[in-house]
């Protein structure tokens, strides 16, 4: 698993923090992470543009300081089409040239989605109606399927709705299952979509808090990993031992079959990224 491979497009996202030694933790993370060369950082946006001001920051101190080129996710949810103007406007003027383009999570107690727009395809659209050509417009995909689709068909219309707006590539929900990747992938060009699709990979750290996300987002964790994972009950180095050999062995398969790259969800911490990209041999 040493054997150096061509660099494929690597980037990794984080998340705005509530406190300033969480922030100062996640800018020394980055300074790490960026002496790999990444292809660009990203930055989440909370839900119903909670963490505006907080993603705004870091996104500016992301890519202005750490020189990284940094993405800033941008969700329609609970957002005019004023307040949307006035952050891409921001971000153009600031030099950043690629977003996140997101419908976004609905806030605790929000029945349904609010604002002048209302699914990520329309917000792509207005993007490409504002700015023109000036962002690479990134969009989410979900081999497994969003946990609010009512099938498979329905959800890779949408997918296929955002791309046609004017997406320029596509970062999935992480999952571990490589043949769940493949099979999206193959459907989406048997469509005649022919766009970039990055996966999200998700390092394996603790399992309680992956088995919460995993439940909340839709992503599968195969019943031999959950069982394996459980087995080790509170023996952290082995959690972590084992799930970087998992997650190893997936990129892997997925580089080898033709994922043009990957995207790490960092969860604002390097080690456990950086651990799969020295098993896979990745150049700096």
């Amino acid at each position: 698993m040493n054997t150096p491979q061509p660099r494929p497009s690597i980037s990794f996202e984080f998340f705005p923090t509530k406190t300033e030694a969480g922030h100062e933790k996640l800018i020394a993370t980055a300074r790490l992470l960026a002496e790999h060369d990444p292809d660009f950082f990203s930055c989440t946006y909370g839900a119903g543009g909670s963490t505006r001001d907080r993603t705004l920051n870091t996104v500016l101190q992301l890519d202005g300081e750490v020189k990284v080129p940094t993405a800033p996710h941008l969700s329609c949810v609970g957002d005019s089409k004023a307040e949307l103007r006035s952050l891409l406007a921001t971000y153009r003027d600031a030099g950043i040239r690629r977003i996140v383009a997101l419908r976004g999570d609905l806030p605790s107690g929000m029945g349904m989605a609010s604002g002048e727009l209302r699914y990520a395809n329309e917000l792509v659209e207005f993007i490409r109606a504002e700015t023109g050509e000036h962002f690479h417009i990134e969009v989410a995909a979900y081999p497994e399927v969003h946990p609010q689709a009512r099938s498979f068909e329905d959800d890779l219309k949408n997918f296929l709705r955002k791309a046609r707006a004017g997406a320029s590539s596509a970062i999935t929900q992480y999952f571990f299952n490589a043949d769940s990747y493949f099979h999206f992938v193959d459907r989406v060009q048997a469509a005649g979509v022919d766009l970039p699709i990055i996966p999200g990979i998700m390092p394996i750290t603790n399992y309680s808090k992956l088995a919460r996300f995993s439940d909340a987002c839709g992503a599968e964790i195969p019943r031999w990993i959950r069982k394996q994972l459980e087995a080790y009950g509170d023996d952290t180095d082995a959690i972590q031992a084992f799930g970087t050999q998992v997650i190893s062995e997936m990129c892997e398969r997925l580089l080898a079959g033709g994922a043009p790259g990957l995207h790490f969800y960092t969860l604002n911490q390097a080690e456990p990224s950086l651990a799969v990209w020295r098993n896979l041999g990745l150049r700096p």
